[in-house]
């Protein structure tokens, strides 16, 4: 199956972290949401490294794992990748208020430092999707 179904969907709902590979990159720890669309969004600073990746080469993969302590699960989604200008603070805020505790003074300071900066959205397009569930 090469869509996100509910199932993954519901899944990766949770707080996990995901690891994305954009190409000629290395895996990179990253906060991301699911959307109802079937789509795989993150934020990242205008100029970042994964940015020029993509603009280069627009392929990315997602792969996101159960934690420790729980039956065996993941999921990866592959496929084009687009970098958005609008939408990413507040996707950023959306994933730090999921994330972190934004009632600890220090967590706020860097979600407003986070703000401060110049973001993009990165929009996966899965074209591939497997899982693995044990």
């Amino acid at each position: 199956m090469n869509a996100l179904t509910p199932a993954d969907l519901e899944f990766l709902q949770r707080p996990l972290h995901g690891f994305l590979t954009v190409a000629a990159g290395e895996p990179r720890p990253v906060w991301f949401e699911a959307t109802a669309e079937g789509t795989i969004q993150l934020f990242t600073e205008r100029e970042s490294p994964k940015v020029r990746r993509v603009r280069r080469d627009p392929r990315a993969s997602l792969v996101v794992a159960a934690p420790v302590g729980e039956r065996e699960r993941w999921v990866s989604a592959a496929g084009r990748v687009s970098v958005e200008p609008d939408g990413a603070r507040e996707l950023a805020s959306r994933l730090a208020d999921r994330y972190w505790d934004l009632g600890d003074p220090a967590r706020a300071a860097d979600i407003e430092a986070i703000l401060k900066t110049e973001l993009v959205r990165l929009v996966i397009h899965p074209e591939t999707v497997r899982r693995y569930a044990y």
